[in-house]
C-alpha cells in the first residue's frame, strides 16, 4: 500500500547528497510517495539536514563467518554514513532499523558513544582470543560526525591499551588526527589503514561521494599515514566499469607515489536496494553511460546487476571481469605493490589491570 502526499515544491533539498530518492525499506508495509496535485501553494523545503540520535550498545564486536572476507570480527561506531557514497552497498542495512537506505542513510544517523566502554569490556572477558579486528567494513567511523564525537578516537585507545591488532578501512581524511595513535601501533605490527580511492577526477567524486574528501586529498592522508610510520593499502573499491575502470592503472601509481604499500580492488557491488539507487543516479549525472556500465554489470553478474554468492560477489565472473583482475594485477606488480601483506601481530594482546585490580606479587 501506498500513501500519497500532495505538495508542490521548488529547488532540491537533497542538494549535496549521494542519492535523491528516499523509499521506504522492504520491510516496511506502507510506502509512501509524494506527488503534485496542482492545488498546493509552491514552496521551498528546507535543506535536509543531518539527523543523529544515540544507540547504547550492549554489545559491540560484530562476527561473521563469511568465506570470502578475510576478518572474522569487526566493529562500527556508527549506523549509517553521511559521506552519502551512492554505491554503498551498506545502505541495505538501514533497512533493519525502519529507515530507508536511500536519503535516511546518509541523514539520519545513529552514534555509539558507548563503544569504547563496551569494547573494553568484551577484551577483559577470560573467554576473549585475539585477532585482528576490522573497523570501517559497514559504515565509515571517519565520517563528518566523528570529529565531534570522537567515538573512534576512543575505541583506538582502548585497543592500543590491549595492544590488540586492528585494521582500518575509510575515505575520511580525518584519520589523520589520531596520527598519533597509528604511528606507534603501525609501527610495531599491530595496525594497517586502507584508503579507498575510487576515482581521480574531483568532479565525479563529487558526485558519486559527495561528502567524502577530494582524491587528492585522499592521497594526501595516505602520505601522512606512511610517512608516520603506518602500512597504507590503497583500495579501488568500488572500480565502475564503463565510468571509472579506465583509470585503474592511474590510481595504482599514485597511491604508490604517495606511500602506499599495498593495493586491492574491489568491482561495485548492487545488493538489495543500491542497485535501483545505482541505476536512477546514472540516470541523473551520467545518462549516455548508464546502457554501456549497466551491461558491463550484467556481463559480470550472470545477466543481474549483482550476484549476491560467496566468492562471486567480490569479483563477478565473465570476461570483463577476468580482464579487470588481470590489468589490477599487472598495474600493482608494475608500480611493485603488494596485494597481500603479513598478518597483523597477535601475541602482544594483553589485558591490562582494571582500576583497583592488585597487581600481582611475582
Amino acid at each position: 500500500m501506498f500513501y500519497f502526499f500532495p505538495m508542490r515544491v521548488k529547488g532540491n533539498p537533497a542538494r549535496g547528497r549521494g542519492v535523491q530518492s528516499n523509499a521506504v525499506g522492504r520491510f516496511e508495509r506502507h510506502g509512501r510517495e509524494a506527488v503534485d496535485d496542482g492545488w498546493d501553494i509552491e514552496e521551498d523545503l528546507p535543506p535536509l539536514r543531518t539527523e543523529v540520535t544515540e544507540e547504547v550498545a550492549r554489545s559491540i564486536i560484530t562476527r561473521n563467518t563469511s568465506p570470502d572476507i578475510s576478518f572474522d570480527r569487526s566493529l562500527n561506531p556508527y549506523r549509517g554514513c553521511e559521506h552519502g557514497c551512492v554505491y554503498c552497498f551498506a545502505r541495505p542495512s538501514h533497512a533493519y532499523l525502519g529507515l530507508s537506505p536511500g536519503l535516511d542513510f546518509e541523514t539520519r544517523l545513529i552514534a555509539r558513544p558507548n563503544a569504547a566502554e563496551v569494547l573494553e569490556a568484551e577484551l577483559r572477558r577470560p573467554s576473549y582470543r585475539c585477532d585482528t579486528i576490522a573497523i570501517g567494513t559497514n559504515t565509515d567511523a571517519y565520517q563528518p560526525i566523528e570529529r565531534d564525537r570522537c567515538i573512534m578516537r576512543g575505541v583506538l585507545e582502548v585497543l592500543q591499551t590491549f595492544r590488540r591488532p586492528v585494521g582500518i578501512a575509510t575515505k575520511g581524511t580525518l584519520i589523520e588526527r589520531d596520527v598519533d595513535i597509528l604511528a606507534e601501533m603501525g609501527q610495531a605490527g599491530l595496525a594497517r589503514v586502507g584508503i579507498s580511492v575510487t576515482t581521480l577526477q574531483a568532479d565525479l567524486a563529487r558526485k558519486m561521494e559527495p561528502r567524502v574528501p577530494s582524491p587528492v586529498r585522499r592521497l594526501r592522508a595516505i602520505e601522512v599515514l606512511a610517512k608516520a610510520g603506518v602500512p597504507v593499502r590503497v583500495m579501488l573499491s568500488p572500480l565502475v566499469p564503463g565510468l571509472t575502470d579506465h583509470e585503474l592503472e592511474g590510481i595504482v601509481a599514485a597511491a604508490r607515489d604517495a606511500g602506499a604499500v599495498a593495493a586491492s580492488m574491489i568491482p561495485i557491488r548492487l545488493p538489495r536496494e543500491v542497485a535501483d539507487l545505482w541505476q536512477e543516479w546514472l540516470a541523473e549525472h551520467y545518462p549516455e553511460r548508464r546502457g554501456r556500465v549497466m551491461s558491463k554489470l550484467r556481463d559480470m553478474h550472470g545477466g543481474k546487476p549483482y550476484e549476491a554468492e560467496f566468492g562471486k560477489r567480490m569479483r563477478g565472473e565473465g570476461i570483463w571481469a577476468e580482464l579487470l583482475q588481470q590489468r589490477f594485477k599487472r598495474a600493482v606488480r608494475a608500480a611493485g605493490l603488494a596485494e597481500r601483506l603479513p598478518p597483523l601481530r597477535r601475541d602482544l594482546f594483553a589485558v591490562p589491570l582494571a582500576r583497583g585490580d592488585q597487581l600481582a606479587l611475582f
